[in-house]
């Protein structure tokens, strides 16, 4: 009976309100007065439902204005990136867009929402929502013609102020059937006797201060050392005055002033002297001598010169002692592992600017990494522009709320409907030749990838935006001039992604119009630079199955009995050759993505059809159950180069820790932190294959794949690793640059050095006790490096147990400092790292029955908080 009166209360408020819709919003102001009081929030019920993962939207209305039953004029826009349907009726329903976009919309079955009433739509997602990272913000509502408006409580990045927690073990476990996911969620006190290892042994603050980093191949360290202040010069080669400067400016940096002037045999006593030496001899290569009074440097080219003086900046101290340096007398013969030693930056997604892009070139001179290969194009947005198409940037660029995409591109990422959102933005070309000086400067080729045919969305919009406004102006054949889709294709796929317009039609003539204006115009850039373009990424990734298949363009092409083109199947060969035609012609090298030069798993496409001189293959995919890990030999066997970056251990867009609050996707590995980054072994391909992706370890990989592996017949062409940083769940600079950094530098480590206890089988000992010495080098030396050089960084969560009223703590990256709460966060308190003994806290006392704990950085940044157990 209660019920019953409380549901006809509900009802008859409902119908009494004084700002009941009849059906449609019909102001602004109401539009916007619902958005910025109601609430919209997400939560995830259990990823052990045998139909898939089960969520909820809630919908808590804490206006004052009614929703009437029945359809309206309004619906509800969410950015989810797994493809949601609704569960269970209920008088709305989701639709998928494109991509991460979906619409909730009211049926004639909406029973209405009073004011400060709640309503509940379940959903069934595609995949697994384990993370705060797996939704996303920015959503909003629309109606009719007016503008739409934000709900303010998902207007952030503090997703946990719209998403609810992840408590249970069906909330932050991937599955439970048919295998059951065998990463348990991190804890303090999982961290702690983790971090164990890390932690054991004992280094003088000096044998940090003196290691060089990334690891030269030999150094000889002296007795004594050698004070370097403001009274000691550089001398220098002409050919080496761009090094010379960078020197001086970076020595300024760290607080030493001091004159440079060009010629190698000055008799000033203290100086550095910087020279090309031709009896040194490879690549890169370097010697650097420090001793009592000179430091000598000399590369075996320009490079090889600018890598000695990075050795030599890694052992100046981030703080001076009363203006000098105190360096380690040591002699240095080194040189690189790779001569591919890189970093990918997807800015397509999420476009965060080019300072901090230029930050990120700083850094990887650092550490030596000399590729930065700039992902510049996506399904989400074109982020460079072209002279002579400008839709590319005044539409491929943004993103914003228009369905017909003649302004934007649909809104994606968590943009939200406005063109000012997060994720929109581009280089423009004098930025992007102020970045290719900058990284030339430092010894680093920007490689450019423009991403087709797949992938291609904001390119295709685009273009197609181009077409219909040439179109209504009457100059028809210019807009099919660079037109990249077949207005009369019926083909139907749906990518990973989840797009079902994203291909760019191989079968079009004016497809490969497109892209040769966009290879010259990039020359152009370079030239102007005053560098040259050597290598054009084409992509060639993730093609939806079933593009083409509907395509007359195609068909009319298979009629042409064209050599190897007789179906759809000998579509993607066909555009590689194609696009490797044209580079070559342009005397460039082409690189792609594995799959965008393979057939199927195990069969490359034919090297031989391709004059160029060097086609690369960045191999990525090596989820090794699914039997595709063994491609880069593959692929490096049958006459391709091939670059190193596997997701396992080298996507740095994977969670930092298996936590909900950790930011990234978790598709190849559940977290890839800064040891199993350093762990990697470039050289023994299948001995990385510690761990299925549910977290099963691996004893048998051919028997995990029911074949036998390809041995490495052709080593030469391996040539280099990568670091790869996707972003669709970094909107930020912040962001990006906490989850680049510090995985870096290990990643660094291991494309420059290759340690002693690399082989078929790791010698985990001696590999254990270089891992403590490079984790302290990083915590105490470069972080604090790294914040002078206002840069962010991930800050690891640190460990902790309280045993007999004794706090214990420890972090992954001995050195930081630890702070703890006993009042939940009012005050912080320093733990003392050397405290052995831990600290007294009475259990019974503390706010909660818990400490609180963080790590700090130099600058004052704090990781996020645990809890004891």
């Amino acid at each position: 009976m209660n019920t019953a009166l409380t549901r006809f209360a509900a009802l008859f408020a409902l119908f009494q309100s004084p700002l009941l819709l009849a059906q449609n919003f019909t102001g602004q102001q109401q539009l916007q007065q619902f958005a910025s009081k109601a609430k919209l929030e997400f939560a995830i019920e259990s990823n052990f439902h045998t139909g898939g993962p089960v969520g909820l939207i809630k919908l808590q209305n804490s206006s004052d204005i009614a929703l009437a039953p029945g359809r309206g004029n309004w619906q509800i826009y969410i950015h989810a990136i797994r493809k949601l349907t609704d569960a269970v009726p209920s008088g709305l329903q989701i639709e998928h867009v494109q991509g991460d976009l979906h619409r909730i919309t009211a049926t004639s079955g909406f029973k209405g929402l009073a004011a400060g009433q709640q309503l509940e739509l379940r959903f069934i997602a595609s995949s697994s929502l384990i993370s705060f990272s797996d939704f996303m913000p920015r959503a909003f509502i629309v109606a009719g013609s007016l503008q739409p408006e934000l709900f303010a409580n998902t207007d952030s990045e503090q997703l946990s102020q719209f998403v609810a927690p992840f408590a249970k073990p069906e909330q932050q476990l991937r599955y439970a059937k048919p295998k059951p996911d065998l990463y348990p969620i991190a804890t303090a006190s999982s961290r702690f006797s983790q971090n164990q290892l890390v932690n054991e042994g004992d280094l003088t603050s000096q044998a940090v201060q003196d290691r060089i980093m990334p690891t030269p191949k030999k150094a000889v360290y002296a007795k004594g050392r050698t004070e370097v202040n403001s009274n000691w010069q550089i001398n220098f080669q002409g050919r080496l005055t761009t090094e010379a400067t960078y020197l001086q400016q970076q020595l300024a940096a760290a607080g030493l002033t001091l004159k440079s002037q060009s010629g190698v045999n000055e008799q000033h006593q203290q100086k550095i002297v910087l020279m090309v030496d031709p009896k040194i001899s490879g690549a890169e290569r370097y010697q650097l001598d420090i001793n009592a009074d000179s430091i000598l440097i000399r590369g075996s080219d320009n490079a090889g010169a600018f890598y000695g003086l990075q050795s030599l900046l890694s052992l100046i101290p981030v703080q001076l002692s009363k203006g000098v340096a105190s360096l380690p007398r040591v002699s240095v013969d080194d040189a690189p592992r790779y001569r591919w030693r890189g970093m990918h930056y997807d800015m397509a997604r999420n476009f965060h600017g080019k300072d901090v892009t230029l930050r990120l070139i700083e850094q990887m001179a650092r550490y030596k990494l000399n590729k930065l290969h700039l992902h510049l194009t996506e399904d989400e947005g074109w982020r460079l522009e072209i002279p002579g198409l400008p839709e590319l940037t005044e539409i491929g660029a943004k993103r914003c709320f228009d369905l017909t995409e003649q302004r934007c591109l649909l809104t994606q990422l968590g943009t939200g409907p406005h063109a000012s959102g997060s994720g929109n933005g581009y280089y423009s070309t004098a930025d992007f030749i102020e970045i290719l000086k900058f990284a030339a400067a430092r010894h680093i080729e920007i490689v450019p990838e423009i991403d087709m045919p797949g992938h291609a969305r904001a390119a295709i919009k685009s273009m197609e935006a181009r077409y219909k406004k040439l179109l209504a102006q009457g100059k028809t054949e210019e807009a099919r001039r660079y037109l990249l889709s077949d207005p009369a294709d019926k083909s139907k796929y749906m990518t990973v992604q989840s797009y079902t317009d994203n291909s760019v039609n191989v079968c079009m003539e004016s497809s490969y119009a497109f892209i040769d204006k966009v290879v010259y115009e990039l020359q152009q850039m370079y030239r102007q630079a005053g560098i040259k373009l050597n290598t054009y990424h084409m992509g060639g990734d993730e093609v939806g199955v079933g593009s083409w298949e509907g395509s007359p363009a195609c068909q009319a092409l298979f009629a042409k009995n064209l050599p190897a083109v007789a179906g759809v199947a000998d579509l993607k060969p066909y555009f590689v050759s194609r696009v490797a035609a044209m580079l070559h012609s342009r005397q460039l090298a082409l690189a792609g993505w594995e799959d965008g030069l393979m057939y199927d798993k195990l069969n490359t496409f034919n090297r031989d059809q391709f004059a160029n001189n060097q086609v690369i293959a960045n191999v990525w995919d090596n989820i090794w159950e699914f039997g595709v890990g063994d491609r880069a030999n593959r692929l490096a066997n049958a006459g391709y180069q091939v670059i190193l970056s596997h997701g396992t251990h080298l996507y740095f867009d994977h969670p930092q820790e298996a936590h909900p609050e950790e930011r990234g996707y978790y598709w190849a590995t559940r977290y890839s932190d800064n040891a199993r980054v350093f762990g990697y072994m470039p050289d023994e391909l299948y001995a990385n294959a510690d761990k299925t992706r549910d977290g099963e370890v691996i004893t048998d990989l051919e028997a995990l794949i029911g074949r036998a592996l390809p041995a490495l017949e052709k080593p030469e062409n391996i040539i280099g690793m990568q670091g790869q940083l996707w972003s669709e769940t970094v909107r930020t600079a912040t962001q990006l640059e906490q989850m680049i950094y510090p995985r870096l530098l290990p990643l660094a480590e291991r494309a420059w050095h290759q340690a002693s206890w690399e082989g078929a089988t790791a010698d985990s000992k001696r590999r254990d006790a270089d891992w403590q010495h490079f984790a302290r080098v990083m915590a105490q030396r470069e972080l604090p490096k790294l914040s002078k050089a206002g840069v962010s960084y991930y800050l690891p969560p640190p460990g902790a147990v309280v045993i007999d009223d004794e706090l214990k703590a420890n972090s992954s990256m001995p050195g930081l400092s630890i702070e703890y709460s006993l009042d939940q966060g009012q005050s912080w308190l320093p733990y003392a790292v050397s405290a052995t003994e831990g600290i007294k806290v009475k259990s019974n006392a503390l706010a909660g029955g818990k400490v609180w704990l963080r790590t700090k950085s130099a600058s004052g940044d704090v990781s996020r908080v645990t809890t004891t157990d």
